[in-house]
C-alpha cells in the first residue's frame, strides 16, 4: 500500500481555509514549546505565526485555544512562522470544520467568546502572579471561573508561560490590554476559589 502525498495546495482545494485568530503553543521535535498565533486554518492545514520555524517535513503538535491539540507536519514557510498539514481522523475534521465555523461567524457577528465557565467578581481582587522564575507579582483579580483568571497586572510574560495565581497552577493564554489571562492546569471548585479567592 502507497501513501499518498499531498501538497498543501491539494490541502487548501479540499478544505476551506478560515482566518482565525487562536492563540496556543506548539512543540517542535526538539520537544521544547513556544507560543503562537494561527493566520488561518482549515480542517486540513494552519498557518502559524511562530518564533522558532519548523523544518520542512518536521512533526509539530499544536495546541490551539477552542480547538485543542492538531498535529502534523512543516509544510512550507509563511511570513513570520510556517504552514502545518493537520492530520486527523475523518471524525475529528468533521468536529474541526464545525468549530471553524462557528468561530469565524462569531467574529463575523461579534458574539461574545464561548466561555466554559461562569465568571465570578472576587470579594478580594487582591492576590500574587508568582512567574516561572518564581517570582510572586502583586496583581489584581479582574474575574475568576472554575477553569482560569483574568489578571490585572503590569507584567505580560510569554504566552503559554507557566504561572501560579495565588496557590493555583496555570498557564498565560493570552494577553489583555491591562494584563493577562490565565487558563488552570485543572478545572477549579466553586469551594477552592471561594477559599483563596472570595
Amino acid at each position: 500500500m502507497f501513501a499518498l502525498k499531498t501538497s498543501l495546495a491539494d490541502e487548501q482545494r479540499r478544505h476551506q481555509r478560515v482566518k482565525v485568530s487562536l492563540l496556543g503553543r506548539y512543540m517542535l521535535s526538539s520537544q521544547r514549546e513556544y507560543p503562537c498565533q494561527t493566520l488561518d486554518m482549515s480542517p486540513g492545514g494552519v498557518a502559524l505565526i511562530a518564533p522558532v520555524p519548523a523544518q520542512p517535513g518536521e512533526r509539530v503538535v499544536a495546541y490551539l485555544d477552542h480547538v485543542g491539540r492538531v498535529e502534523g507536519v512543516m509544510v512550507r514557510p509563511v511570513a513570520n512562522g510556517f504552514a502545518m498539514t493537520v492530520r486527523a481522523t475523518i471524525r475529528k475534521r468533521e468536529k474541526l470544520a464545525a468549530q471553524l465555523t462557528w468561530l469565524a461567524n462569531r467574529q463575523i457577528l461579534g458574539l461574545p467568546e464561548d466561555r466554559r465557565h461562569e465568571r465570578l467578581i472576587p470579594r478580594n481582587p487582591r492576590s500574587t502572579l508568582t512567574t516561572e522564575d518564581g517570582v510572586p507579582h502583586d496583581c489584581r483579580l479582574i474575574d475568576v471561573s472554575l477553569s482560569g483568571a483574568a489578571v490585572m497586572i503590569a507584567l505580560q510574560p510569554p504566552v503559554g508561560s507557566p504561572v501560579m495565581v495565588g496557590r493555583t497552577a496555570g498557564r498565560i493564554v493570552r494577553h489583555l490590554e491591562n494584563g493577562v489571562a490565565v487558563e488552570f492546569n485543572r478545572t477549579q471548585s466553586i469551594e477552592t476559589l471561594n477559599e483563596q479567592f472570595g
